[in-house]
């Protein structure tokens, strides 16, 4: 049976809608976590798909393997949790809303973030005054792992198993060849200004291998 010309432009105006939603996002200010998250939505409407999110890893520097499982793992992670209230997210599809964010926070974190995704400035320089004893500005390897134990709550295996994800994915790009990651490179992590950064800097690398 033909679909109805007015169904199918009814079906069209509900996407549309729905996707003009999501993206209203961008309208106003984010929050830094929100800031954080956007870079991975490639597209800008207000929903990461684990697509997106490989993308964004391997828009930075991050190989395949590494981009594969961050996709699948973090869209896993915290798609179900930014659910919209009264709203069923696509099977499989594993949406990260943008919007609500804040409520994929996991457990056993820092602290930079607040429940609401804001930026905590007291907690930011805690890392450092508790966990930096080489230098005062970065942490080491070693000092990362101890950042992590002090950071565990009791029984909070999925959320031991994010901060440890996210960090050590963060000191293996970013660590300089001494082994350091730098306060300033952590700071931009948590406005999200890093990965753009990044990003532009990945492509000048590769703009000047082809020149050579």
């Amino acid at each position: 049976m033909a679909a109805n010309p007015a169904d199918t432009a009814g079906s069209n105006e509900v996407v549309e809608a729905s996707s003009s939603s999501t993206a209203d996002v961008y309208n106003g200010d984010l929050t830094p976590l929100q800031r954080h998250v956007a870079y991975f939505d490639r597209d800008k409407d207000g929903i990461i798909y684990p697509a997106e999110t490989y993308q964004g890893f391997r828009a930075i520097g991050a190989g395949v393997p590494l981009s594969a499982f961050s996709a699948l793992f973090i869209n896993g992670l915290l798609g179900p949790k930014t659910i919209p209230e009264n709203e069923k997210a696509p099977a499989f599809k594993l949406p990260i809303y943008v919007n609500n964010i804040q409520k994929g926070k996991h457990g056993s974190d820092s602290g930079v973030y607040d429940a609401n995704g804001r930026f905590v400035h007291e907690k930011f320089e805690e890392i450092f005054k508790k966990h930096a004893h080489t230098r005062p500005d970065a942490l080491t390897g070693k000092e990362l792992q101890e950042l992590l134990k002090a950071n565990r709550e009791p029984n909070d295996f999925t959320g031991w198993i994010g901060g440890f994800t996210e960090w050590k994915v963060l000191y293996s790009l970013c660590k300089d060849e001494e082994g350091f990651l730098h306060k300033d490179t952590v700071r931009a992590v948590y406005d999200g200004s890093l990965f753009e950064r990044l990003e532009q800097e990945r492509k000048r690398t590769e703009e000047s291998t082809k020149k050579k």
